[in-house]
């Protein structure tokens, strides 16, 4: 399982999306800290590309939506031009990675 969640795809740019943002951002100050913070924007798109193996690997949405949160600072960044699109993605993933439920382990009775 943990070979499969290091391969996570990294889907395309979405370009709309970041320039939008960062639209709201300068227009709405608080609004676009609002949408940033909240993350919601990213953590829906990524967990399309993602949820089958988060969620085969005992994550669920709400878990992710909060660990995508916590990355929000990052986010921004990714937003206003300071992070590539590769590099934000891929932090997210591994912040994921290393909140996973820890996996228990059944004993056989011998």
């Amino acid at each position: 399982m943990e070979d499969a969640f290091e391969g996570l795809p990294v889907p395309e740019e979405p370009v709309e999306l970041r320039d939008e943002t960062r639209s709201l951002l300068e227009d709405s100050p608080e609004e676009g800290a609002r949408v940033v913070g909240g993350a919601n924007f990213v953590a829906d798109l990524l967990w399309n590309e993602w949820s089958g193996t988060l969620e085969a690997s005992g994550m669920g949405h709400d878990r992710f939506v909060e660990i995508a949160r916590g990355y929000s600072g990052e986010l921004r960044l990714w937003i206003v031009g300071e992070r590539p699109w590769d590099h934000c993605v891929a932090g997210l993933a591994g912040r994921a990675r290393r909140r996973l439920p820890a996996r228990k382990t059944i004993q056989a009775e011998v």
